[in-house]
């Protein structure tokens, strides 16, 4: 399993306007094939700052989405909300503590 974290700073007046579009399209992100689970986050003090939590089956599989319509009409459309540049890690887990 891959996990995929983007770290995406909004300009604040378009943080209402990414919500909205993230909402319209994470039913369709989420039950893409090799999509096992999808969060969104806010940053506690800085409201302007989101990020995307997402678990993928493989590289393969994102690599997939990343390559698709709905990840180009998606990432086309958060791009020109953005007031810095966004930065993104794959990464698998090693270990978990309950």
């Amino acid at each position: 399993m891959l996990i995929r974290i983007v770290r995406m700073t909004f300009q604040e007046d378009k943080v209402k306007a990414f919500q909205d579009n993230f909402d319209v399209n994470k039913e369709k992100i989420r039950n893409f094939p090799g999509c096992r689970h999808l969060e969104l986050w806010q940053d506690e003090n800085i409201k302007n700052i989101f990020m995307t939590y997402s678990h993928w089956d493989s590289e393969e599989a994102l690599n997939q989405y990343r390559d698709s319509e709905l990840f180009k009409s998606v990432w086309t459309y958060t791009k020109t909300l953005f007031a810095d540049k966004p930065t993104a890690f794959s990464v698998k887990k090693i270990e978990e503590l309950p």
